[in-house]
């Protein structure tokens, strides 16, 4: 038992002493692929609700039970993003644990025709009800994906550059937004339904392509699989040594061995239990901000007093941005501490979501949605990376499932809140909701966050 302790220690000190190479780059780029689609489906909302919302779907009589919102003054279309959400909390808090017992990989390949076979019923669906229930069922499937993306991710690569992992997946992730954005505008509001079947039908492919993704040596190691980690890790050595020469000496480093079984109730333990609790808050207040603008930017727009069609030209403007803001995340995601990256999102929020609330000329609109989007998307590489380090590979994917979750639920909360507030009090009444939620996030992270920067996983799951 010993020797299987030390030979996994041994294991993740071999992986983390790699130089940058390409081949470690390219494992993180197929599992983006994967993660660009998630985002396409997750960024949907936001192009095809108009468009749903012209073809009568979310009319009380249309919506079924989900009808029983109205009296909330809860607008039809909030309907369609609680569904999301809804399904995504379910997907995040009962199935995160999958990963843990079955893989990151197995997980990682399946949990995606899940969310392909569902989307392609959904946009056949021709009522509220159909529709929001089959997003529900989707949902369900992405929101396992999401967790074992973050966790999949944070074992494969280097500890000296995780954040820029992170960053870089995140690009290729939110280049879907940007493409979801001009089909829509190209395809216009009357021809959403073929907008969602491009975004299903692109993830076989992807499936198809990540299949060549080993699995987490480090899942194998803790499972008692060292034979086969250690094979997976001797390819990855031979990969980069021919790129990049000899190879850095491993460096021996003491660290206590992981006990447990993986429990629910092992989240709770020092020091992992306050690193739960603190995440759990955090991402409750974060998606208010998150999606409360992206997953709504036409729609605010239009409230506005932009019509339809325009309102879709500026929201494609504004998601070009969506790319940018992780590539620009590159240059600091390893220099600067993630929890400060978090905090200086946030305030950035707040900060432009209150001055996009006040404009009405077009070219300010777009300048300050640009900003508030390039913040979003630090916020978002940032805190991805960050939760998925502050855990031990035993309970990673159970516990960033238990506290992400906390954001699937709010996120479903805030298609209802969004919607509220934009009924009595306008575009300025749900900035300043925004920006409250901010300040949570700011003072939560900022106070009582741990330091992860350049750490070994290993040593961070122990402190």
């Amino acid at each position: 038992m010993s020797t299987t302790r030390t030979t996994a220690a041994e294991l993740a000190a071999r992986l983390d002493r790699l130089p940058t190479s390409r081949h470690t780059w390219k494992l993180i780029a197929l599992i983006s692929l994967g993660a660009c689609f998630e985002f396409y489906d997750l960024f949907l909302t936001a192009y095809v609700v108009p468009g749903m919302a012209k073809e009568g779907l979310f009319t009380a009589a249309s919506l079924g039970i989900f009808g029983i919102l109205t009296p909330l003054k809860v607008a039809g279309p909030g309907t369609f993003v609680f569904a999301l959400f809804a399904g995504l909390f379910v997907g995040t808090l009962a199935f995160g644990w999958v990963a843990d017992a079955y893989g990151r990989r197995f997980i990682f390949t399946y949990s995606l025709v899940w969310y392909c076979v569902s989307t392609l019923i959904m946009a056949v669906q021709t009522t509220g009800f159909g529709l929001d229930l089959w997003r529900f069922i989707a949902g369900i499937g992405i929101g396992v994906e999401l967790v074992t993306i973050d966790t999949f991710v944070s074992e494969l690569i280097p500890q000296h550059e995780r954040g820029r992992a992170f960053a870089f997946n995140q690009f290729v992730a939110f280049c879907a937004v940007p493409i979801v954005a001009f089909l829509a505008w190209t395809f216009g509001p009357d021809h959403w339904r073929w907008v969602v079947v491009i975004g299903a039908v692109g993830a076989i492919f992807v499936w198809w392509v990540r299949l060549g993704v080993p699995e987490s040596p480090r899942w194998l190691a803790r499972h008692g699989r060292i034979a086969e980690a250690e094979a997976i890790v001797a390819r990855i050595e031979e990969r980069v040594q021919g790129e990049r020469g000899p190879l850095p000496p491993v460096v021996a480093r003491a660290q206590p061995t992981e006990e447990g079984q993986g429990s629910f109730a092992e989240i709770w333990e020092r020091p992992y239990g306050g690193r739960a609790a603190l995440l759990s808050v955090f991402n409750f207040f974060q998606t208010f901000g998150y999606y409360g603008f992206a997953a709504w930017v036409p729609t605010l727009l239009i409230a506005k007093g932009i019509n339809i069609t325009t309102s879709l030209q500026y929201a494609f403007i504004i998601a070009i941005a969506n790319p940018i803001g992780p590539l620009l995340g590159t240059v600091v995601a390893d220099r600067m501490e993630r929890k400060w990256q978090i905090c200086c999102a946030a305030v950035g929020i707040g900060v432009f979501g209150l001055l996009f609330a006040w404009q009405s000329q077009p070219v300010l609109l777009i300048a300050l949605g640009v900003l508030v989007t390039l913040c979003n998307n630090w916020l978002s590489f940032s805190f991805h990376g960050y939760q998925a380090e502050l855990f031990p590979t035993r309970i990673r994917a159970r516990a960033v499932g238990f506290v992400y979750s906390w954001s699937r639920l709010s996120a479903a909360l805030s298609g209802l809140a969004v919607a509220f507030f934009l009924t009595v009090g306008g575009v300025n009444a749900v900035f300043s909701f925004i920006a409250l939620a901010m300040v949570v996030v700011v003072v939560s992270i900022g106070a009582f966050g741990p330091r992860t920067r350049g750490l070994a996983l290993e040593t961070i799951s122990m402190a």
